[in-house]
């Protein structure tokens, strides 16, 4: 009879108590993210570079992502915001261009000991490390002629830029904290073939909170792996790796971004280009979110941007102005056209 009583206890707790747990575990419903690195900008107490870095924080925890090309520029932004960095719970590495992790050693002077993820490579600038079967062997060499006397360690280690910082390299997507994932990608662009990068994914109950650096890999790309957490994405920012505005791409990528994975809202820096700025606000309408440097976005049910300047990257009222930039490029008419945008309609500058 008594073993009767705890199977039934049991059973209660598993359907009752179980998903309250799931519900207490899950994250926060509301994150911030603060832009603490970028190029644009309207708060004059920040300094514009070129590089990105954002201060992401979520059910208690502050994750820097990348660290912009200067620290010293990292640690004057981060003032003039209020953030103290000298407080983190990890940092995000996306990859290894300087203008990412410019800022790192600043970082460390104030975490020695924080721990940073970021992307495997074998002799990457984050250390890694190597079977040592990568080289093939020739036994007919006398021991000075071989490597190791020809008896290598099983996995060859190598150091970081960094000696003594706690990095846990990534090589696969990953939960590296309750609800807070890693995607792991590898570039197949021309320019940055084979470049290893890691973007950051929030699992909330509004949906995915994707934070990018570059996007080599093609952010449409980094989006669907997100879908696979949760297939609704509720925000991306960061770089899109669009400067170049090629229409063909910028078409692309507006198709899958708005129809395919139906991201609610978008808030683009960086590298992803002052043409692709202006097709995406078009594109996303109010859902397009500036995101120049000292934003604060207050990222819940509706995405908001907490800054004062302003909500969008251009006004309409400048419009007219832009209109004439886009005219000196080539590409100019097709790249209004692949964001819904009509180079003929002359009344549009005052449409909104």
């Amino acid at each position: 009879m008594r073993s009767k009583f705890w199977l039934i206890k049991a059973l209660v707790a598993v359907f009752f108590f179980g998903p309250i747990a799931q519900v207490i575990a899950a994250p926060a419903k509301d994150a911030k993210l603060t832009v603490l690195y970028d190029a644009f900008g309207k708060e004059g107490a920040l300094e514009k570079d070129w590089g990105y870095a954002a201060l992401i924080e979520v059910d208690g925890k502050r994750i820097l992502f990348d660290t912009g090309n200067n620290g010293d520029i990292l640690k004057k932004n981060a003032a003039a915001k209020n953030v103290d960095l000298s407080k983190l719970d990890f940092v995000v590495m996306s990859h290894r261009h300087g203008d990412h992790m410019g800022g790192l050693a600043y970082v460390l002077s104030l975490n020695p000991k924080v721990k940073i993820y970021a992307p495997k490579e074998g002799f990457g600038v984050y250390g890694g490390d190597l079977p040592s079967s990568f080289y093939p062997k020739d036994t007919s060499l006398p021991p000075e002629q071989r490597y190791f006397d020809g008896k290598p360690a099983e996995t060859l280690h190598f150091g970081s830029a960094w000696p003594g910082a706690d990095f846990k390299l990534i090589d696969k997507d990953a939960e590296i904290a309750p609800g807070i994932h890693v995607i792991a990608q590898v570039s197949d662009k021309k320019g940055t073939l084979e470049l290893r990068e890691l973007s950051l994914a929030i699992n909330t109950p509004n949906g995915v909170i994707i934070v990018v650096g570059c996007s080599h890999s093609g952010v449409e790309n980094i989006v669907a792996a997100a879908t696979k957490i949760n297939p609704k994405i509720q925000f991306v920012g960061g770089g899109f790796h669009l400067i170049q505005g090629q229409a063909e791409e910028l078409s692309k990528v507006i198709t899958a971004l708005r129809d395919t994975y139906k991201v609610a809202y978008i808030a683009p820096g960086h590298c992803t280009g002052e043409l692709t700025f202006t097709a995406l606000k078009k594109a996303f309408g109010d859902h397009y979110l500036y995101a120049g440097l000292g934003s604060v976005f207050v990222l819940g049910e509706k995405v908001k941007n907490l800054s004062t300047a302003g909500t969008a990257a251009l006004d309409w009222e400048d419009f007219h102005d832009l209109r004439h930039h886009l005219a000196r490029s080539d590409d100019a008419e097709h790249i209004q056209l692949a964001a819904g945008i009509d180079p003929h309609d002359h009344h549009h500058d005052h449409h909104h």
